[in-house]
Formats: C-alpha cells, structure tokens, sequence
C-alpha cells in the first residue's frame, strides 16, 4: 500500500540568491577588481619591457661583433650620420638618408629586421619581428633610442624628441670613437645604456644631471634598469610602457 507523501512547504529553506545580495557581490568584486588590475597591467608592462630590452642590448651588440668580422674594428666604420632631409613641405626626401645606408651595411644584414621606415622628422627606424623598434636620432647618430613596443603610440604621446625617455622609448649611444671624458663609459664599446657625461655617482642617474632619469631628461633611465640586471627596481620614477 503506498504511503500519501505530504509536502510540508515551511520546512523548505529559500537556497538563492535576492537580485540586492547579487549586485552588492558583484560591487565587491568590482571593487576588488579595480584595486588589483592596475597592479597586475603594470606588472606585466614591466615584464614585457625587461625582456625586450634584454634581447635587445644582446642582440644588437652581437650585431655590432659580426659586422667587426667582416668590416674589422668599429671606430674604423662607425660613422656619426643623419637621417634623411626633408623638403620644403617638412617631407622626408627619398633616398637621402646617410645612416638608412648605414645601417642596412653594417646593422641590418645581422639582425632579424622585419621592415624599416622614416619618421616624420627624417629619422631611419628599423622594426624587429617581437614588435620593437630601434631608431637612431634624426640628426646624430651616436644616440639611439629603443622602443620596446609600437613607436607610433609612444611619439604621439610624447612627441619625437627625449620627452618619454625610461617611459616607452630608452635611450642608448654608440660612439665608440671618441676618447674625450665625457665619452669614456663608451669608448670602444658597442651600444650601450646612456651614460654620456656621467660621473659614476649612480645617485646622478636619478637625480641631479641634465640626463637624469626622473629629475632630468630621462636618457639615464636605460642605466638604472641595466644596472638592476635589466630588471626595474622598485624605485624606478616611472611606470613603463610599450
């Protein structure tokens, strides 16, 4: 004989949620999020631009060693070069580039380039296969700057000149003929960090040079994170991009 089930509907406890306990969570969550997300966006633009700029200073000094095996001693070719001229419109002429052909003898041939271009101000830019770019200055090639991601953002937040240095671009030199003080963290060196006129004293990479990282220019930032193993200290003036 079956038994008569009976459902008694006070002893069943409500198991969801009110729609008032699902936005407070998901306030919390947000709250939670934005506290935490900047940190870990920034974590990871700081792991992106060490590793760059790491295969960089290697990549492009090894160049610099085999072009040595082909063309001999670098204060033999080194040449302090311009870019290209520009017209009466403010226009990069063709083929008027002396450090474009300078590069592509001496630097490209040993390096993975995937493509090349001129910036507005005449400037020859050469761009790797892991999205960086390097670009020696528009009217002196002893100084290089590095971007370790899309140069284009980087100049139209900053403009083509130092400002944005140890933020998205960093700042190298090679001159390695010059035997004249101000030089001699670069004499006979391939390309190195930016320490033109420094003195030794690191306290000057941060502060208190025309050069320095964060009360300077920012040409020195490159040395601060070079001298942390190409990590960035937990000091470093600014947050970097790429």
């Amino acid at each position: 004989m079956r038994r008569a089930v009976t459902l008694n509907l006070k002893n069943y406890q409500r198991t969801g949620f009110t729609l008032a306990e699902v936005l407070i969570t998901l306030g919390i969550i947000g709250v939670v999020a934005a506290m935490t997300l900047p940190a870990l966006i920034q974590k990871n633009n700081n792991k992106v631009v060490e590793t760059r700029l790491k295969k960089f200073y290697s990549s492009i000094n090894q160049a610099i060693m085999m072009a040595e095996v082909d063309y001999g001693d670098k204060k033999i070719w080194y040449q302090d070069l311009a870019g290209a001229s520009l017209d009466e419109d403010g226009n990069p002429i063709e083929g008027s580039s002396e450090i474009e052909k300078w590069c592509k003898k001496y630097l490209i041939p040993y390096m993975k380039v995937v493509k090349t271009g001129t910036l507005s101000d005449g400037a020859f830019i050469m761009y790797f296969e892991d999205g960086s770019a390097l670009e020696p200055a528009s009217s002196y090639s002893r100084d290089w700057f590095f971007y370790p991601g899309n140069p284009q953002k980087c100049i139209d937040k900053y403009g083509s000149n130092h400002i944005g240095s140890g933020v998205c671009k960093f700042a190298f030199i090679f001159y390695p003929a010059s035997t004249s003080d101000g030089w001699k963290y670069h004499y006979n060196k391939g390309m190195d960090p930016y320490k033109a006129g420094w003195d030794g004293d690191k306290n000057k990479l941060y502060r208190g040079a025309t050069y320095s990282c964060e009360t300077g220019n920012g040409l020195y930032c490159t040395a601060i994170i070079q001298n942390n193993n190409w990590t960035i200290p937990d000091d470093y003036p600014f947050k970097v991009s790429y």
